[in-house]
């Protein structure tokens, strides 16, 4: 990977953890996105993710997404594509 891609990955995935923050901590401080964070955002009103289960489920996308990130290119995975992963494994797990 070029260095100029490694920059703009990591500025992606910079941007991503703080846009994940301010959903954890429940308020968007900015009104300006780019255009894949408003694909994630719009993604996410979609979701059906319980209320109690919403801070959790944001953690483990968060951490889902930096492994993501790590080993290929942006940009991020979308909320449902994470729960159907997720969805997809715990039958496996048990």
């Amino acid at each position: 990977m070029a260095a100029d891609d490694l920059v703009q990955l990591e500025l992606m995935l910079n941007r991503f953890k703080r846009l994940v923050g301010e959903l954890i901590r429940g308020s968007i401080a900015r009104n300006a996105f780019q255009p894949w964070e408003v694909e994630l955002l719009l993604d996410m009103e979609t979701c059906q993710v319980e209320r109690r289960e919403r801070l959790e489920v944001l953690r483990q996308y968060q951490r889902a997404v930096e492994r993501q990130m790590e080993t290929g290119p942006g940009p991020p995975m979308k909320l449902s594509e994470f729960l159907q992963i997720r969805t997809t494994r715990r039958p496996a797990m048990r």
